[in-house]
């Protein structure tokens, strides 16, 4: 992603302006805008898209497709827009936290090392502050966590902690429940070629058990899953089955602009949510 264009283009996609300086103010600006503009969506998983972890076509699928996608294709693209715009991006490997207390497969989750200037002195210690910053776990903070912070950290997600384990990894805390483990050691984008295939084809995955459509709002979130509307509005959640693929086919060109020529359909013909 090295063109002016591409950069305007994807700027335009998620309703940003290209920020003056590559700083913690418009990161936090860009990551919110991705997450109200740019879906965490698997329909690829079910409709036998090729996923191709390269920077090209992940970009291509968010600003010239109008897609969205999981965690790896999120987070890539949104690493190359950053790293564009200016900003130092380290890619981190996570497992997550499964609903018994237990962790996913290694390369689980893509999520994003991000450095700005430090002018202040109140970050690592290094002339700069790091953050993670993520785009593609669904339903999670809007604003990136101050990375070196082993305190509160309030979002309009809830309260966040980042703690250390013993073996040097980074478990993120959402409301006092476990939500990632990460490895803080550097990777590159093709380390993720084996979890993205797992969560691709494996029947043990929760994306191919799956159909998922989310992304925030203003004022909370709204998803689609499988014909099953769920909007959450100031915390108040509302949910509404669909009648029928006319009305399925609307919800998703209305809510995450995505004009599908039929119904996805469930791989392994189960429904499930990990968002």
């Amino acid at each position: 992603m090295n063109t002016d264009r591409t950069i305007s283009d994807y700027l335009h996609r998620i309703g940003a302006d290209r920020p003056a300086v590559p700083d913690a103010a418009a990161l936090r600006d860009l990551q919110f805008r991705h997450l109200l503009a740019v879906p965490f969506e698997n329909l690829s998983v079910h409709r036998r898209e090729e996923i191709v972890l390269e920077d090209a076509a992940l970009v291509a699928k968010v600003v010239e497709r109008r897609r969205g996608g999981f965690c790896y294709e999120l987070n890539g693209a949104f690493a190359a827009l950053l790293r564009a715009l200016g900003y130092p991006v380290t890619l981190l490997q996570a497992r997550v936290f499964t609903g018994d207390g237990g962790l996913g497969i290694p390369y689980d989750h893509l999520t994003l090392l991000v450095e700005t200037p430090d002018p202040d002195g109140t970050g690592s210690g290094r002339g700069v502050r790091r953050w993670l910053a993520d785009v593609g776990f669904g339903n999670h903070c809007v604003r990136p966590l101050a990375f070196d912070e082993r305190g509160d950290q309030r979002d309009p997600a809830g309260t966040f902690r980042l703690v250390e384990t013993p073996e040097g990894d980074l478990d993120v805390l959402r409301d006092g429940k476990p939500q990632l483990r990460v490895d803080q050691r550097p990777r590159a984008l093709a380390d993720f070629t084996a979890g993205s295939w797992y969560h691709r084809t494996s029947p043990d995955s929760p994306f191919t058990r799956s159909l998922v459509c989310s992304r925030n709002t203003p004022e909370g979130r709204i998803t689609l899953s499988g014909g099953r509307l769920v909007t959450t509005v100031n915390g108040a959640r509302h949910e509404r089955e669909l009648d029928g693929d006319a009305e399925i086919l609307a919800a998703y060109r209305e809510h995450f602009g995505l004009d599908l020529d039929e119904v996805p359909q469930v791989m392994a013909g189960r429904t499930g949510e990990r968002t």
